[in-house]
């Protein structure tokens, strides 16, 4: 991916593109580590001086109210942000703190609450236990 596709992404949803803006989405779309705002603050302040930590939260801010990223709540001691919108859960593992996506079948997609008169435009789905590696860290 490179900065072009940071920047389509921004127009596709809406957002003015700056150089700021267009780095952190890029950086969003680079890497898929569900990063806090400190991690992105710290992966792009090096590059950009001028970058502040309140720049990079409000902007976070500004993708996710535009669709262009997703704000987890998983852990209730930090904010994730993921640039992958598709339709999917994520998993949180208890022992090492890992956030990963998790894929959903096609029919999860589909779903609307039953009976419900209102549009869902956002679902969060998530799940919490012992991701593999530190299960057989546990049992070695």
């Amino acid at each position: 991916m490179t900065d072009r596709n940071a920047l389509d992404t921004l127009q596709r949803y809406g957002i003015h593109p700056s150089v700021q803006r267009i780095a952190i989405m890029d950086y969003l779309l680079k890497h898929c580590t569900h990063p806090t705002v400190d991690e992105v603050y710290v992966a792009l302040g090096k590059d950009i001086p001028t970058l502040s930590k309140t720049t990079v939260y409000n902007t976070l801010r500004l993708f996710a109210e535009h669709g262009a990223a997703q704000m987890l709540t998983i852990d209730e001691k930090k904010v994730c942000f993921d640039g992958t919108v598709t339709p999917h859960a994520h998993f949180m593992c208890k022992r090492c703190g890992r956030l990963m996506d998790v894929q959903l079948p096609g029919c999860f997609q589909e779903c609307q609450p039953v009976g419900a008169d209102f549009i869902v435009e956002e679902t969060h789905l998530y799940y919490k236990g012992i991701c593999n590696s530190c299960a057989a860290k546990a049992n070695a």
